[in-house]
């Protein structure tokens, strides 16, 4: 961690040290300044730019509301028109003047650090840098009790308040200390209501963030499935657990997207031809690798990329040879029919002999309508009880062969089509990709944009929501977001560290306001209360994508959250 903090502490040095220009149209700004160094709690929904003078109203009081189980969280800024070489910031413990304390253990600070970003541009597809235009933006959150500021910066913290469940209900207070220049004393309220959030693990929310294992040896340099490897990757996937994750991303071939990202996605599966023309089959590795993700916490599902890859090239070793070899074959021919059917086969005897079967599919991503239908026949075809797994375009045509399904943003499965899948326990999730420009997870796109995903869930009546990728790292994650073929920060929210972020954090900010919706739909529907029905109702009708044309995110979510507390 102390590598990582020092890194980006000198990337950060010199972006500031090449930019004299800049600096001297906003110097103006900054020596105008009536105090060497000013703090202030400010919004989460907005990002600070690091080299300009914040333009708000300085609040020295943070007040939010909050359910038992829930963490809430908030930014507060430090900024100065001079160098200050420590910044520190500490929390006591919050009291209700009862007796009863909500512990500091339970809040966490952590320093924002920039990294570069591009714009949306035209969304998908190669792009250069040089064209499109580029800043810094504030994004990883970084738990260090201390860092250094440059003059005429600007530096966000992150505070994160995870209320216990066992806490009383009432109004907590308590203070937030910072000290640079000299102290700085912030007062925290937060009013904890009756009404409890349960565990990450019993939501309902179906989350599914992509997870890339090359990607966590690469950027700590240790040797692919190494036990310093799965040690590292650790961390990870308990903070994707602690998120309410509840898919394995498994790929059963090499390079099941036709190696798009940066590292490499191998095969946890080695596939075999003897001799004597027969297969066998090495599942020894994608054991090993799905038994460690469940023990961290995800295990609802297991979904094995894929059939249909974006190339259609199938990785085996040919032992009559003693080389690798590729076959590729297309969906449908006989020749493809039998060199899947007897993996599959085999596949389902292991998966039903580990106990996995009834929580494995076969995954696709954005794959044509006659591609889907003849792997979904060869499936049945192999055996009647395998599920699959669809990311793409809503085919109303095979709707009822997909087991899970996540449809594009503009699509929607209609509501006697979403019922009848949910009444039979059907995931049917929605996702974004580098197609829409909002709402979406860009580390330029607003921060609110992330909670809305939530809450656009819960206003049509999707299980959850899928993305790519949690982890699939560009070159340099930690200094820039930026990628060859998609807008900044498309291909991850979480960085090396491993270090949470803003969208990151924002995400299951909206994933507790979709678990808090269906709570309240549960209580009102038992106690027969049409009224607080009718304005849940009213409070989701505002979520829709047309709006975010023209009505910021942060607006409908800050609505609804206070009209939901209000119930």
């Amino acid at each position: 961690m102390k590598s990582i903090s020092s890194l980006l502490l000198l990337f950060t040095l010199v972006l500031l040290g090449t930019m004299p220009a800049k600096a001297q149209q906003l110097a103006g700004s900054w020596t105008s300044l009536k105090k060497p160094v000013s703090v202030s709690f400010a919004d989460s929904d907005t990002r600070y730019a690091q080299d300009q003078v914040p333009t708000l109203t300085q609040q020295k009081t943070w007040e939010t509301t909050a359910w038992k189980g829930e963490k809430v969280h908030t930014q507060l800024l430090v900024w100065a028109r001079r160098e200050v070489p420590q910044v520190r910031v500490s929390v006591s413990d919050l009291k209700d003047g009862k007796g009863n304390r909500i512990a500091s253990d339970k809040i966490t600070t952590g320093f924002l650090r920039y990294v570069m970003t591009d714009e949306f541009g035209k969304g998908c597809g190669y792009r250069k840098t040089t064209d499109f235009d580029s800043s810094l933006v504030a994004d990883p959150i970084e738990p260090v009790p201390a860092t250094a500021m440059a003059a005429n910066t600007v530096q966000p913290v992150w505070l994160s308040i995870a209320v216990p469940r066992q806490a009383a209900a009432g109004t907590y207070k308590g203070t937030v200390t910072v000290k640079a220049d000299k102290t700085y004393k912030l007062r925290v309220t937060v009013n904890v209501q009756e009404r409890e959030l349960p565990a990450p693990s019993e939501w309902s929310f179906d989350l599914d963030l992509w997870q890339h294992p090359a990607a966590v040896a690469r950027v700590h340099d240790v040797p692919l499935w190494s036990q310093q490897h799965y040690d590292l990757m650790r961390p990870y996937y308990t903070m994707l657990a602690n998120a309410g994750q509840k898919a394995i991303t498994a790929s059963i071939i090499d390079e099941p997207w036709g190696h798009q990202t940066y590292d490499d996605f191998p095969s946890l599966i080695k596939w075999i031809k003897r001799k004597d023309g027969s297969w066998t089959y090495d599942y020894s590795r994608f054991d090993e690798y799905v038994s460690f993700v469940m023990s961290t916490g995800i295990k609802a599902r297991i979904n094995c990329y894929s059939m249909v890859p974006w190339k259609m090239s199938f990785p085996y070793f040919d032992e009559s040879t003693g080389k690798d070899t590729v076959f590729t074959g297309k969906t449908g021919t006989s020749e493809y029919d039998a060199f899947w059917g007897s993996m599959l086969k085999d596949f389902a005897r292991h998966l039903k002999e580990k106990g996995w079967f009834s929580i494995t599919a076969i995954a696709m991503d954005e794959r044509p309508l006659a591609d889907m239908q003849a792997v979904i026949r060869l499936l049945k075809e192999t055996d009647p009880e395998w599920k699959v797994a669809l990311a793409g375009v809503y085919h109303p045509e095979i709707e009822q062969d997909i087991y899970d399904y996540s449809i594009a943003s503009m699509w929607k499965y209609g509501d006697q089509v979403l019922e009848q899948r949910k009444s039979s326990g059907k995931p049917s999730t929605y996702y974004t990709s580098c197609e829409e420009a909002f709402p979406n997870f860009f580390t330029f796109s607003p921060p609110a944009e992330q909670t809305w995903i939530g809450w656009y869930a819960a206003a049509e009546g999707f299980t959850g929501y899928l993305r790519w990728a949690y982890n699939s790292w560009v070159a340099n994650p930690l200094q820039d977001s930026r990628f060859r073929t998609w807008p900044a920060g498309d291909t991850y929210l979480a960085y090396p560290g491993p270090l949470t972020s803003v969208r990151f954090e924002k995400l299951v900010e909206g994933i507790q306001d979709f678990e808090k919706v269906r709570l309240l739909r549960e209580e009102f529907t038992r106690t027969g209360n049409q009224v607080k029905l009718a304005e849940l109702d009213k409070i989701l009708a505002d979520f829709e994508l047309e709006k975010l044309k023209s009505t910021p995110a942060a607006q409908m979510v800050t609505k609804a959250k206070s009209a939901l507390n209000r119930l």
